[in-house]
């Protein structure tokens, strides 16, 4: 297991509490809380050793797409390809965004 703390900055700003996924699922779980400020800080604890650079460019890409919200985010993966780790970020900005 590896523990990889990213800090970047926000350019938008959300309200609220989401979740996607299941811890136990053999894929991923996604907790996202919103905060006050100009920063997204992430905490993901992975199943793949040496991640780091994988982790940066799907963030950095998330960035360029649609702007990266400052909070709180929390990921548990166990091994989820790219495609899935993108679904469910995007999918808890999603629901803040809507609630």
């Amino acid at each position: 297991m590896e523990h990889i703390t990213l800090s970047l900055p926000a350019n938008r700003s959300l309200s609220g509490k989401a979740l996607a996924g299941v811890v136990g699922s053999g894929d991923m779980e996604v907790l996202y809380t919103a905060t006050e400020g100009q920063t997204l800080s992430i905490d993901i604890t992975t199943s793949l050793d040496n991640s780091d650079a994988r982790w940066k460019a799907l963030f950095d890409r998330l960035n360029l797409t649609n702007g990266l919200p400052a909070g709180k985010l929390i990921i548990h993966d166990f091994g989820a390809t790219p495609g899935v780790a993108r679904i469910r970020i995007e999918q808890v900005f999603e629901e803040v965004s809507h609630a």
